[in-house]
């Protein structure tokens, strides 16, 4: 079912590779999307065509870039600007994410947009009312998705739900209220009309749980507000829901096997995934990553990792200063690497670039794919959703609404013994609850893209971020970055009707 889903990613793009544009003219040389849609077969292929806008950097394979934006690495080639943004610089023409994680956005919501007007268009005998309602549900999921990569980092943006025109393609900015709105809504949508099955039995599609796990990380997101203080209603409907998604999955058996090619199809872990398939389609991870040391963690984030014992590095009788990856919580060894990848038996690269902290990325590697250059052809899928973190996400609203009752300790402590750590002894109180599952957090999740969300939400950005000194770029963070400024090329092509976020006119 992969084979057949990316061979229709590949194709999808005759017809939808640049429909974000108000400005485009039909080609000569290619399908017209009015004339397109005439069987079932071409909204498959629409369909994949949304789905394929995730297969950005920005999306899929940057994750691990995304994370430097954060205390927990830094990447010697600033991918998305990732340096400019956390050193200070970060206004209306930085570049980078900054104008990245905009347009790709669009292009993801042009193709939905598209793909939704042409279903409740269509009226042909190849596909009932209910397929129909579950491709919507696809296409409303990826919106959603996207839509809260934007209110996430710039807050208020345009809410766009048509296709656009010469006559509209100006559009004002909404309220990041009606843009979470809007969001629940589609989510809403996708719950009630996606596949009740569990993701890694639905070939590469989206199914309920999926949306249930993406609201509830919008929500936990939201939940904080503007001042980090959590909102116990939100947090009731993050528990609910991830209470459900809980029913259906269960965790990889091995941490690294949700990360690896070999071992992704059928992860009862993976909730959703952006996926690739080689030789056509796609995606760096291990030339970025394992050779050229893109993404380089730092050593606060390394020791941040506990001892086996449970206890903290340095504070535990098993620190060992001399052999630092010696009696250490696992996922440190199956997460980052020191100077080269070793997955052992013989299993090594050499890289061809330096390592500016002494460490590399592991987690998304895989030796199948050894040696890793410019031949490499990765097809790990990007895993955006897992079970790993709906437990986190259940421990972290349960224990805010009621504290550290059994639940959130049988939460956390499922998540810790699959990698043979100690699980929490008895006696937490709120706080220190709070920090724990923080903590299993930045470990457990490390270099997934999540860390950033974590520190806006929590509103911790300036007191973190700012105390960061073992960087190769200095860290400088202001009240003003917990909203993004929106890109000067799209105020410039407004004419006026959209207006940049306050702090950056």
């Amino acid at each position: 079912m992969k084979k057949k889903f990316i061979t229709a990613l590949m194709l999808s793009g005759l017809f939808l590779g640049s429909c974000n544009s108000a400005l485009d003219l039909n080609p000569l040389d290619q399908i017209a999307s009015d004339n397109y849609f005439s069987k079932k077969s071409d909204f498959d292929n629409a369909l994949a065509g949304v789905y394929a806008s995730l297969q950005s950097e920005t999306f899929s394979y940057g994750m691990p870039f995304r994370d430097c934006l954060t205390d927990n690495g830094y990447n010697q080639f600033n991918s998305g600007s990732v340096n400019e943004i956390v050193g200070g610089n970060l206004n209306p023409t930085t570049g980078g994410y900054e104008t990245g994680i905009y347009n790709d956005a669009y292009v993801g919501i042009g193709r939905a947009n598209r793909l939704i007007e042409k279903l409740q268009g269509y009226n042909g005998s190849d596909m009932n009312d209910g397929v129909k309602k579950n491709m919507e549900a696809e296409a409303r999921f990826i919106r959603a998705f996207v839509y809260f990569q934007l209110y996430s980092i710039y807050g208020e943006v345009p809410l766009v739900l048509t296709s656009l025109s010469l006559e509209n393609q100006r559009q004002p900015k909404e309220s990041a209220e009606n843009i979470l709105k809007q969001i629940r809504a589609d989510l809403d949508f996708g719950i009630a009309n996606l596949a009740a099955k569990p993701y890694f039995n639905n070939g590469g599609h989206a199914t309920a749980s999926s949306a249930k796990a993406l609201k509830a990380r919008v929500l936990l997101f939201a939940a904080y507000g503007d001042k980090g203080v959590p909102d116990l209603t939100i947090l009731k409907e993050v528990k609910d829901l991830c209470t459900d998604v809980m029913k259906e999955y269960t965790l990889s058996t091995a941490f690294e096997n949700v990360f690896r090619d070999a071992t992704q199809k059928n992860n009862t872990e993976i909730i959703f995934s952006v996926n690739f398939l080689a030789p056509n389609n796609t995606a760096p991870w291990d030339m970025y990553l394992g050779d050229w040391i893109a993404a380089s963690p730092l050593q606060n984030l390394v020791d941040t990792y506990e001892c086996k014992d449970g206890l903290p590095y340095g504070e535990s009788p098993l620190t060992d200063r001399a052999n630092p990856f010696k009696d250490r919580d696992p996922r440190l060894s199956k997460t980052i690497f020191v100077d080269h990848p070793d997955f052992g038996g013989g299993k090594i690269h050499t890289p061809s670039n330096p390592r500016p902290t002494g460490y590399g990325v592991l987690k998304f590697l895989d030796p199948a794919n050894l040696p890793f250059g410019f031949s490499t052809l990765s097809q790990q899928d990007a895993v955006v959703l897992r079970f790993g973190e709906v437990l986190l996400m259940y421990a972290e609203a349960q224990n805010e609404i009621a504290g550290p009752d059994r639940s959130v300790y049988d939460a956390m402590n499922t998540l810790r013994s699959r990698v043979q750590m100690p699980g929490f002894p008895a006696g937490y109180n709120k706080e220190k609850m709070r920090d724990r599952i923080r903590h299993e957090r930045r470990v457990e999740l490390a270099f997934e893209g999540l860390r950033h969300y974590d520190l806006i939400r929590w509103h911790i950005a300036g007191e973190v971020l700012n105390a960061v000194k073992d960087s190769k770029v200095p860290y400088h963070f202001e009240d003003k970055f917990y909203r993004w400024p929106l890109p000067q090329t799209e105020i410039e092509k407004s004419a006026g009707v959209l207006i940049q976020n306050p702090n950056y006119k």
